[in-house]
């Protein structure tokens, strides 16, 4: 059994290990855990994004040295502390806690960020509360302005600077105002602020107040605000009134500005107002008495006065005569001329006529003009002036399809009916014959002076050509005709001497079958001559039928002829022979048989040659 080896003690296995070379004990991983939280208990506890209060420890030419209680002071860059040149150590400010440690193990502090942050959550208080906030206009941007409200930049639309629109931005650069958080947008943190709803707001309060004193009939100083072309919007003072353009004068004007221009002071009465939709109805005419009450002397019937054309309608036009008095100038009194005139090309707005006053009634306010009695009605001597059988030149004035109105001097007219047109041609329409504003042969054929008309003529300058054509034209008569138109029932033939025939339809037949066709010249017979309807009926076919009639006829006679010359024979010697032999009855046999084959033939022909009547 082998002894135990023995241990040497060396002069240093007596010394404490434990023991660092500064003669300090070192502390076991329980104590030092322990003393660990100890430590970290003696400082504030930080997260990313918290907002803490710190205390100016240090100023540098770049940052702000700020000890919020935690292991390392915390450094913000001094031109965050552009708005505060005041600031000194040991002062307290706010800031947000950014990074507790960035890449350089800095606390990374931000005393914008936490403006920004308390500046929000105060905009979206004052949005819920509606409180007024004051704020700096700090730029101009597209469509509005950036406003500083607590340190944060809001959007104050062009829309919403003042009740009136604004061009000029500008000028509200660098001011302070008061505005009201109409619009905040939590995802973008992003706030729309207005000035025009705190105007809005005075206003109200005042147009409440005024609307409470406001009583119809009340007259108030107002500024023309705006001007449309239905009426004028007055300020009555924080309160609008609209002016309609029927109230602003007694007389017609097309547009409200020929009385009023912008911010023009004018005295205005209260017509009527509605509490709830606070709508207040002005007038300015009715301050003045109305012009019909207050009619000169010299306005009363027949005075000769001088109007402007204010309305024109188709029964007339109304002449302004004064301010708010009309007079109606009806068509009928327009002209002596029985002719009918259309009072939209006659008259012209704004054109100045005069005229005689006929009827004037003041109680419903009605006055009657007259231009045409202006004159001495052309009528009163009609009957020396234009006798009847008297021929004079006028001018074409209208034509209707019934016939041709014509004007012989101002005033004076008459129409010639279609059928007075020409002897020889018949008119489907007058237009055919004339046109408007040309001149015209006519003859007075009657005068109706109580209707004021004249019955006039054209054909009657010439004498009727009819009564010397009946036996030119006689029935029977061939003419050289041609066919000018044609329709279903026939053809309408253009004869010598101006004269048109009518041709039917089976009268237009030719000898080859076909017919006469349209512009085609060819012989016609006159079957019908009507003096009294002046109607002319030919035909073509009568001609080549007629012919053929005659030959047949000529042979027919002919054969006739030859049938009696034969009868006689055998008559003659039937007389001479008493006793006929057998040879000489043979002969007559024959003879009697020859006969009556052509009796047959004769017979046949005849039948078949026998022309058809026809008309």
């Amino acid at each position: 059994m082998e002894e135990p080896v023995q241990e040497t003690v060396a002069a240093h296995d007596d010394f404490d290990w434990s023991i660092d070379k500064r003669n300090v004990a070192a502390y076991t991983r329980e104590e030092k855990e322990k003393y660990d939280k100890v430590y970290e208990n003696t400082f504030v506890q930080l997260n990313d994004g918290e907002m803490i209060k710190g205390t100016v420890v240090g100023i540098t030419k770049t940052d702000v040295v700020l000890n919020i209680g935690f292991k390392s002071d915390g450094l913000v860059s001094l031109n965050e502390f552009r708005d505060t040149p005041s600031l000194k150590v040991g002062d307290e400010v706010e800031v947000m806690v950014v990074e507790k440690e960035d890449r350089d193990g800095n606390l990374n502090l931000s005393r914008k960020q936490a403006r920004i942050t308390r500046a929000w959550e105060r905009i979206v208080e004052v949005h819920k509360t509606g409180e007024v906030v004051t704020g700096t206009v700090t730029s101009k941007t597209k469509g509005g302005l950036i406003v500083d409200v607590f340190g944060m930049e809001t959007f104050l639309p062009g829309s919403q600077i003042d009740v009136k629109p604004v061009t000029d931005y500008d000028q509200f650069v660098g001011k302070t105002m008061e505005f009201k958080v109409v619009k905040i947008n939590e995802a973008i943190k992003n706030a729309v602020v207005s000035h025009k709803a705190l105007i809005e707001s005075d206003i109200e309060a005042q147009r409440a107040q005024i609307i409470g004193k406001l009583e119809k009939g009340q007259v108030l100083e107002g500024t023309v605000k705006n001007i449309t072309d239905f009426g004028a919007f007055m300020d009555l003072g924080g309160l609008d009134g609209l002016l309609y353009i029927t109230d602003i004068s007694w007389g017609r004007i097309n547009h409200p500005s020929e009385v009023l221009k912008l911010d023009q002071k004018v005295n205005v009465v209260v017509l009527d107002f509605d509490d709830e939709k606070k709508r207040i109805s002005l007038g300015l005419k009715q301050l003045t008495p109305h012009p019909w009450d207050v009619l000169p002397e010299n306005i009363k019937e027949g005075e000769i006065v001088t109007g402007r054309v204010v309305n024109i309608e188709d029964y007339g036009a109304f002449l302004e005569i004064l301010p708010g008095v009309e007079g109606l100038v009806h068509v009928s009194e327009i002209t002596w001329a029985n002719t009918p005139i259309n009072a939209k090309e006659f008259f012209k707005l704004g054109d100045e006529h005069t005229a005689k006053i006929v009827t004037l009634d003041k109680g419903s306010r009605k006055m009657s003009l007259s231009i045409k009695q202006l004159s001495q009605d052309p009528w009163s001597d009609i009957e020396t002036k234009f006798p009847e059988g008297s021929r004079h030149t006028g001018v074409v004035k209208n034509i209707t399809p019934y016939g041709v109105f014509v004007e012989l001097t101002a005033g004076i007219g008459g129409m010639i009916h279609i059928s007075d047109l020409s002897w020889l041609k018949r008119y489907n329409h007058p237009n055919e014959f004339t046109k408007v504003g040309e001149n015209i042969d006519v003859v007075i054929l009657g005068i109706d002076k109580d209707n004021r008309k004249l019955q006039l003529g054209h054909k009657q300058l010439e004498e009727d050509p009819w009564n010397t054509l009946q036996d030119t034209f006689a029935v029977g008569s061939i003419h050289e005709g041609t066919v000018i138109r044609k329709d279903d029932k026939g053809a309408i033939v253009q004869l010598p001497y101006g004269l048109e025939g009518f041709a039917p339809n089976r009268h237009l037949a030719k000898e080859d079958g076909k017919s006469v066709g349209a512009d085609e010249t060819a012989e016609f017979m006159v079957i019908e001559f009507d003096r009294n309807e002046k109607r002319i009926v030919v035909s073509h076919a009568r001609i080549w039928e007629q012919s053929q009639a005659e030959e047949k006829d000529a042979a027919r006679k002919e054969a006739r002829a030859q049938n009696e010359q034969a009868r006689k024979a055998v008559k003659n010697i039937q007389q001479k022979v008493e006793k006929p032999t057998l040879g000489n009855l043979g002969a007559l046999a024959q003879i009697k048989e020859k006969l009556q084959q052509q009796e047959k033939g004769n017979a046949a022909n005849a039948g078949e040659n026998t022309p058809e009547a026809g008309s």
